[in-house]
């Protein structure tokens, strides 16, 4: 059966002016997220593979897919199965460091997963007896890494384990007769290439101690995305600094090398069209929020470019105004973080674009008080926060 043809149109204020929408809108632009995974995929030195975490959207799939994605780092059996039920020749790694028995086994019987992430001996021990220690199972050992200035999460807060641990893991890994690898993640949203480097000299000094020769090694996520007041490092910066780590190892030639971007690949592919529904002097109310597409604003202090759309009426006013903007649920903590420069006289009924926000804003969104923003198109634009570039 043939896909079902998402609604096309040139900008935002096309979408404004057709639709007239009462409730959010994703505004979707393919060719930005094409780009950005070719630029992963011709440049970075291993294999990608995209955090569908990040934004599991199937069109957003289906781009990177036919872009040339074909490794996905799932961390769900419903990701996996969304990968493996949708397109029969990716290739799908269960990252996430804690699983359940029964999910471990119905990964590796019913989806051929073979590659299993762990970072305690009694998830290792998991993985090992649910997969009846299949020898093409192939265990990743994820390990804690020091945190990196300016990233918005520190991953390795929650999951990794210690260097020493980590040799103990991969020594009792390949003892078992499984194949091995190291993982690590420096932090969402990495501000600082050379946490790379500093994560892989940890990697040398494990792989010296367990005496292990890896069969993949995994660099994880963390690639940044363009954000208002958050200046990061050229992407290709990120990779010569990977490369300069990869060649101090000095790995077997046969050793796969993995990354996991997802922020840094649909952050810009999207943004996000809101109605006001009412103005209280500098206050907007939109309809859409914290517990919506907007969490990051609070969660990580993430501030969004975003521009006024007025398709009918009188062109807005050259004076602008900082506003803060309030999402539509009843509960009083649901305020967009930062405020927003936008026209003085914007009023009720007119609609703000707020480019960005490809990565974890569908992705998060929830049914609180019945609101849930659920409507995509393509547009054919560049992103707002591009063109100026």
């Amino acid at each position: 059966m043939p896909k079902p043809q998402m609604p096309r149109f040139t900008d935002a204020e096309a979408v404004a002016r057709t639709m007239t929408p009462s409730y959010p809108v994703y505004c979707l632009r393919p060719h930005v997220l094409e780009r950005q995974a070719r630029i992963f995929l011709r440049r970075f030195p291993g294999e990608v593979l995209y955090a569908v975490k990040c934004n599991p959207e199937p069109l957003v799939i289906d781009t990177l897919y036919e872009a040339g994605i074909r490794h996905f780092d799932t961390a769900s059996l419903p990701e996996i199965a969304q990968i493996a039920e949708t397109y029969p020749e990716a290739h799908t790694y269960f990252m996430h460091p804690v699983k359940s028995r029964a999910v471990i086994k119905a990964a590796h019987a019913v989806f051929g997963v073979r590659h299993f992430v762990v970072d305690h001996p009694d998830e290792l021990e998991k993985v090992l007896d649910e997969t009846n220690r299949d020898d093409d199972v192939v265990v990743i050992v994820r390990l804690t890494t020091p945190p990196s200035p300016g990233t918005l999460y520190h991953l390795s807060a929650k999951f990794g384990a210690t260097p020493e641990l980590a040799s103990e893991l991969l020594a009792r890994a390949d003892k078992a007769g499984c194949g091995t690898g190291l993982s690590f993640h420096v932090g969402s949203q990495c501000l600082t290439p050379e946490a790379y480097i500093t994560a892989l000299e940890i990697c040398g000094r494990i792989l010296r101690d367990a005496a292990v020769s890896p069969d993949c090694l995994d660099v994880g996520g963390g690639f940044p995305a363009r954000y208002v007041e958050m200046t990061s490092p050229p992407i290709d910066d990120f990779f010569a600094a990977i490369r300069s780590g990869l060649k101090q190892l000095a790995l077997d030639p046969n050793t796969r090398i993995f990354c996991e971007p997802g922020r840094a690949i649909v952050a810009p592919g999207c943004s996000l069209l809101v109605q006001v529904q009412l103005r209280k002097d500098e206050r907007l109310y939109i309809n859409d929020g914290i517990y919506g597409s907007l969490s990051e604003t609070v969660d990580a202090g993430i501030r969004l470019p975003a521009r006024l759309v007025r398709p009918k009426g009188p062109a807005p006013a050259e004076e602008e105004q900082r506003f803060v903007l309030c999402g539509p649920t009843c509960d009083s903590l649901d305020v967009v973080g930062g405020t927003f420069g936008l026209p003085a006289d914007v009023r009720e009924g007119d609609w703000i674009e707020i480019d960005q926000i490809g990565a974890y804003s569908n992705a998060l969104a929830t049914h609180f008080n019945g609101f849930f923003p659920d409507t995509f198109v393509v547009v054919e634009d560049e992103p707002p926060a591009y063109r100026d570039q």
